[in-house]
C-alpha cells in the first residue's frame, strides 16, 4: 500500500443528513427491478476546527434514508468532541456496535460518516483525498454504467450503448437476466455489434441459480469477448461462485455486496472471484476500503469500484491492483463540480478533499420533505 502522510485529527461538532431524490438520465431496469430516480442521503460532518466533510449514500428509498439519518444522530452522539483520525473513529464505531452487527442501515450510516470524516481530514491537510492516502492524482480507467437495463427493444438498447461511449468511454456494462437465455444473447449481440472494440461487462444482479448460471455462462463463453460476468448467483454463495470460476472462461466478478472487509476476506478464501468490486457503502467507507485494498494486493486480485465514482476515483488511485471505476452520473446535478471524464478516464481534481460540494439550489429542488 502507498505510504501516507500524517492524517490530521479532528473533532466532530455536528452531523447533518439531507435526503434528496434525483431523476436518472438513463433509466435502469435490472433483474431485481427498475430504477428511474435515485434516493440519496447527503451527509455533512461539521468539525470543531471549522471544516465540513461531505459524502452521500445511495439509500434506495425514502424510508431507508430516514432510517440512516436516525443512525447518524446516534453516531454523532457517540463521536461528538472526540479528537481523532478518521480510521480511529471508524474502529471505535465498529467496536461500539459489535453486538448489534454492522449491517444494513447502520453500516450505511457508519460508511457515510467515515467518508465525510476522510474528506474533512484531507481538507485539513490541504490535500486531495488520494494524496492523503499516499497516491498522486491520475486518470482512472472507467466504464459507463448508466442505463443498459433490461429492454424489449434490442435496437434501442444498442443505440443507448453507443450513446454511453461519448466522452471516450472504452467500456460499458449491460444488465442481463431476461426470462430466457435467447433474450440475454440477443441483447449481448446487439450491444457488441454497436460498440465495436469497446469492452463489455455483463451483470445479472443475482438473478440465476447455480445451474442457470452454468448454462448461461457457457453460452456467453461461446459468444466471447465479455470482460466479466457479474453476480450471476446469490451474492454470498461463495462456493457456487467458485464452481463457476472453475467451469467458465469468462471472469467472475463479485463484491458490491461484501459485508465489510471480512466479507471480502471470506470470498477470497473460497476462491469465489476472478476480480472484485467493493461498494464504498457496504465495505464501510474509506477506512473499510483501505483494508479491502490490502486484501486485494496480498491476493493479487484486480479491484474495481461500485458506484460513488467521485470518491472511488481517489481510492482507486491508491489501490495497488486498481482495475476499473464504475461511472454513474447520479450525483452530478447536486455537485458544484461533477466528476470529469475524458477519453474514458475519470480525472481526479487537485483540490483538497474528495472534491464534492453541494449546489444549494439543486439540493433545495430535489430535497425530500
Amino acid at each position: 500500500m502507498p505510504s501516507m502522510p500524517q492524517v490530521p485529527e479532528l473533532s466532530v461538532r455536528a452531523v447533518r443528513a439531507t435526503a434528496v431524490e434525483v431523476p436518472l438520465r438513463f433509466g435502469l431496469g435490472t433483474s431485481q427491478g427498475a430504477i428511474r430516480q435515485a434516493t440519496l442521503l447527503l451527509i455533512d460532518v461539521e468539525t470543531q476546527e471549522g471544516l465540513t466533510g461531505r459524502s452521500y449514500v445511495f439509500a434506495h428509498m425514502p424510508a431507508i434514508a430516514q432510517a440512516i439519518a436516525v443512525m447518524l444522530r446516534e453516531i454523532e452522539a457517540q463521536t461528538r468532541g472526540q479528537r481523532a483520525t478518521p480510521d480511529a473513529l471508524w474502529q471505535r464505531l465498529m467496536k461500539r456496535f459489535t453486538l448489534v452487527g454492522v449491517q444494513g442501515v447502520l453500516r450505511m450510516a457508519i460508511a457515510g460518516f467515515d467518508v465525510a470524516m476522510w474528506d474533512a481530514a484531507a481538507l485539513a491537510a490541504k490535500l486531495p483525498l488520494c494524496r492523503l492516502l499516499g497516491a498522486d492524482p491520475r486518470p482512472i480507467r472507467a466504464y459507463n454504467s448508466c442505463g443498459l437495463g433490461l429492454a424489449a427493444d434490442k435496437d434501442a438498447l444498442a443505440a443507448e450503448a453507443e450513446r454511453l461511449l461519448e466522452r471516450g468511454f472504452g467500456a460499458v456494462k449491460l444488465r442481463l437476466g431476461y426470462p430466457d437465455l435467447g433474450e440475454d444473447l440477443a441483447a449481448v449481440r446487439a450491444v457488441k455489434r454497436r460498440i465495436g472494440k469497446a469492452a463489455l461487462m455483463v451483470d445479472y444482479n443475482q438473478a440465476l441459480s447455480l445451474g442457470g448460471a452454468l448454462l448461461r455462462g457457457a453460452a456467453l463463453d461461446a459468444v466471447g469477448g465479455i470482460t466479466w460476468l457479474e453476480e450471476p448467483i446469490r451474492h454470498d454463495d461463495y462456493r457456487g461462485a467458485s464452481r463457476l470460476r472453475d467451469a467458465l472462461q469468462v471472469p467472475i466478478q463479485i463484491g458490491e455486496n461484501f459485508n465489510g472487509p471480512s466479507g471480502m476476506s471470506d470470498a477470497l478464501a473460497a476462491n469465489a472471484a476472478d476480480c472484485v468490486m467493493p461498494d464504498l457503502e457496504r465495505i464501510v467507507g474509506v477506512s473499510g476500503w483501505r483494508l479491502a485494498a490490502e486484501l486485494a494486493a496480498v491476493n493479487r486480485i484486480e479491484m474495481s469500484s461500485h458506484l460513488y465514482p467521485e470518491v472511488s476515483a481517489h481510492l482507486l488511485a491508491a489501490t495497488p491492483t486498481s482495475h476499473f471505476l464504475e461511472y454513474v452520473d447520479w450525483a452530478d446535478v447536486l455537485l458544484e463540480t461533477p466528476l470529469i471524464v475524458e477519453n474514458g478516464h475519470a480525472l481526479i481534481s487537485d483540490r483538497p478533499g474528495n472534491g464534492m460540494t453541494w449546489r444549494a439550489g439543486a439540493v433545495k429542488k430535489f430535497r425530500l420533505r
